[in-house]
């Protein structure tokens, strides 16, 4: 296979582009220069948002590639203008989209038919909804439905996370003594390891799938309690987890997913977050590693870079300043 990635340098991208090395695959990522290119890969530089910034892609070098896997999550239009340049240069577009996508509000078991939120291929910056369903009506218009592949991701972790969720709760608890821990314990999370979700994008990609598909675990892949434990393993500390029921954090007015990531306290929130129907995903090869493998993996990573993980600079700083934590852990 010959794979090209717009982006391909960090979190997702780099995922998938280190899962398309690892099987022998011609891999070239097309990025801004920014941040070192897995090793392997042929690198292209560009920026895709500049006028002519996209020339490298069609430079008479390059012979085209068998699929292109696209992570933008901002204007669809620069996802369109991207897709219409390579429409006759690459097989395949795989978009990375959302399960955002769905309209609300999102029901428990819902499937790839479910109702959509509005969205145009044209737009410029819109929210985040409204982005990804406008990116696939994008890549659609140039590939065609047969020829296009969308990629609905729901919460995304594992090493090279530049969101910021598992890497402050492994840094928190790394800090050691009493933990603010928001129940229930045992509430089941829906989540998909980020090379999971490359292994699987790679295999779609191969197989020629097209279509949308939820890829995510399955429902109840772990709990809260299970993902903080192993933390509290892998880190070696002394972090002594506090259960704290939701009721007194919502009252406190913690912010569920922001001040403590991952966590959003039952409800319909959490109904359409953590109880996506992926029996499609399933059926076509989708397999999830236990969550103390992603766990470990994810703080040796850290550990490997120095403690501090990168943040994006289009998405805010998550988790719960130390002096807020600590009024009310003491309340």
């Amino acid at each position: 296979m010959r794979l090209l990635i717009l982006g391909g340098t960090e979190f997702v991208g780099r995922a998938v582009a280190e899962a398309a090395l690892a099987r022998g695959w011609e891999v070239t990522v097309f990025h801004r220069g920014r941040h070192e290119p897995p090793a392997g890969a042929v690198s292209l530089i560009g920026d895709r948002t500049a006028p002519g910034g996209s020339a490298a892609l069609v430079s008479d070098g390059n012979a085209g590639w068998d699929a292109v896997v696209d992570t933008w999550s901002a204007a669809p239009s620069v996802v369109g203008d991207a897709a219409r340049l390579l429409a006759d240069r690459v097989d395949r577009f795989v978009y990375v989209s959302s399960r955002s996508v769905y309209a609300w509000p999102q029901p428990a078991g819902l499937t790839e038919d479910g109702p959509l939120v509005e969205g145009s291929p044209d737009a410029g910056d819109v929210p985040y909804a409204e982005a990804k369903r406008g990116g696939e009506l994008a890549a659609v218009e140039a590939f065609g439905p047969d020829r296009t592949l969308f990629v609905r991701a729901g919460l995304i972790i594992g090493p090279y996370e530049n969101i910021g969720r598992l890497p402050w709760w492994l840094g928190r608890i790394a800090r050691g003594g009493p933990v603010l821990a928001p129940g229930p314990r045992a509430l089941p999370l829906q989540y998909i390891d980020v090379r999971d979700f490359a292994e699987w994008t790679a295999d779609a990609a191969a197989a020629g799938l097209s279509g949308a598909y939820n890829l995510v675990s399955p429902p109840g892949h772990t709990t809260t309690e299970e993902l903080l434990d192993a933390c509290v393993r892998v880190t070696g500390s002394d972090a002594e987890l506090r259960w704290t029921e939701p009721e007194k954090l919502l009252a406190a007015g913690v912010e569920p997913w922001s001040d403590l990531p991952i966590w959003i306290p039952p409800g319909e929130l959490y109904e359409a977050m953590h109880h996506a129907d992926v029996s499609k995903a399933l059926t076509t090869g989708l397999r999830c590693r236990p969550v103390a493998e992603t766990v470990a993996d994810t703080w040796e990573w850290l550990r490997s870079i120095g403690g501090v993980a990168p943040q994006r600079t289009d998405r805010p700083s998550v988790g719960l300043a130390p002096e807020r934590e600590a009024a009310l852990l003491s309340d």
